[in-house]
């Protein structure tokens, strides 16, 4: 099968799973992107952090997969593919989900569903964890940034530069 057919199908497939949105499919993606050998899980962290750290979506790390796989043509059809089945599902499910708001059962299913876009995200993160450096210095690193984030109103971009200025002193 083509390379463009397999992004194709991998991400018009994770498409239709990204409940929650895009994080809840990182770990599929990760196993999948690996599986096929077309990168290393360290490549997969690099190329997900350029991903955060460019503006637009944060999915677009689909975006730099397709083309490092297929080159432009690659980094099209991953892209369209996570996004347009997604897009056109989610389109057809809020017309059908409008209707149904005054149903007895629509409040309790949407806070029955809230929790497993929470769960998805956090399994997202401990893919990307497990992917990362696994010293202690490195732990402490993460754990400084993610209490600086949750404690105060800094932007993350100074925290993420405070971060990187600090694992470099350190050599992390």
């Amino acid at each position: 099968m083509s390379p463009l057919a397999q992004l194709a199908l991998l991400f018009g497939g994770l498409s239709l799973l990204a409940f929650g949105g895009g994080n809840s499919v990182i770990p599929d993606m990760h196993r999948a992107v690996i599986a096929a050998g077309w990168m290393s899980g360290r490549q997969f962290v690099d190329f997900y952090a350029l991903s955060r750290v460019a503006p637009g979506p944060g999915s677009l790390l689909v975006t730099l997969i397709g083309q490092k796989v297929a080159g432009l043509p690659g980094a099209l059809v991953a892209t369209l593919a996570m996004f347009l089945p997604s897009c056109l599902l989610l389109h057809v499910g809020a017309r059908v989900w409008g209707r149904l708001r005054q149903a007895s059962w629509h409040a309790l299913a949407e806070r029955a569903l809230a929790p497993i876009g929470v769960a998805l995200t956090a399994a997202a993160g401990l893919v990307l964890v497990r992917g990362t450096d696994h010293a202690a210095g490195a732990y402490a690193l993460t754990l400084g940034a993610t209490v600086t984030l949750a404690a105060t109103r800094l932007h993350p971009l100074w925290v993420l530069a405070a971060g990187a200025l600090l694992g470099w002193l350190l050599g992390l």
